[in-house]
């Protein structure tokens, strides 16, 4: 489009008959003109401001680590960076892992059953199962978890991964 510009605008026309044949503002083809008189160019230059500590191998590194390890804290990676002699602070970190999608979130919390803990409740359930209502009553679950069995199948997947779930309870043996 811009090239488009300085072509018309080579060939004799004015910004009025440019803006109209393109349907630019213009503004905007005023713009191009004295950018390609002042520099030479169309294309975007380069902007002012520092350049970047941490280079895009470092941040294919920095992804790399966190989508490995989830849990993985600013701190860790901020070490393993100076290792590779890049000095940059915790909060760069987590801004450019934003920047690519990776936010920074509290671990779900999961109930903690084991297979053997849902095992052992599941025997324990079936050779009580006929008595009376008051043994039952005097029953104490000391982790307090309770199983829905419907909900229990949506616990799968990525989120539910042992690396991204943070344990909720401390499971106290029945004695």
């Amino acid at each position: 489009m811009r090239t488009e510009v300085i072509d018309l605008n080579q060939s004799g026309k004015g910004y009025k008959a440019i803006s109209k044949a393109l349907g630019l503002q213009r503004t905007t083809v005023r713009a191009i003109i004295h950018k390609w008189q002042k520099h030479g160019t169309v294309v975007n230059l380069p902007r002012s401001g520092r350049p970047t500590k941490i280079t895009p191998r470092a941040q294919r590194r920095l992804i790399r680590e966190v989508t490995k390890d989830p849990r993985t804290t600013s701190k860790e990676l901020q070490a393993s960076l100076a290792s590779s002699k890049v000095s940059v602070h915790d909060s760069i970190i987590r801004k450019r892992l934003g920047k690519n999608g990776l936010h920074g979130r509290f671990p779900r919390r999961k109930p903690l059953l084991s297979k053997k803990n849902i095992r052992a409740r599941l025997n324990f359930a079936k050779k009580h199962l006929n008595d009376c209502q008051d043994f039952w009553e005097n029953t104490l679950w000391t982790d307090e978890t309770k199983l829905n069995y419907n909900n229990f199948a949506k616990m799968s997947g990525p989120k539910f991964l042992q690396s991204a779930v943070k344990d909720s309870l401390q499971v106290i043996a029945n004695a």
